[in-house]
């Protein structure tokens, strides 16, 4: 992943992000692949590929990067 800052056109966000404030993450599609960003934040964008953002998305929903339980 890339930290970038450029301008796209179209951005998406979550449905469940409701209407009513600047709290989610969006995506928009570039000519380098994915961009995301922080709605709080939309100057810094992260950049990187779909089958990157697919693995690290696989990852999140299988729990590969939680961090270890304390005993």
């Amino acid at each position: 992943m890339t930290f970038e800052r450029h301008p796209v056109t179209v951005w998406k966000k979550s449905s469940f992000s409701g209407e009513g404030g600047n709290n989610c993450i969006q995506l928009a599609t570039t000519p380098a692949g994915v961009a995301i960003r922080e709605s709080t934040d939309p100057g810094a964008i992260v950049t990187t590929t779909p089958v990157r953002l697919r693995a690290f998305l696989d990852a999140v929903k299988t729990g590969a990067l939680d961090a270890p339980r304390q005993a």
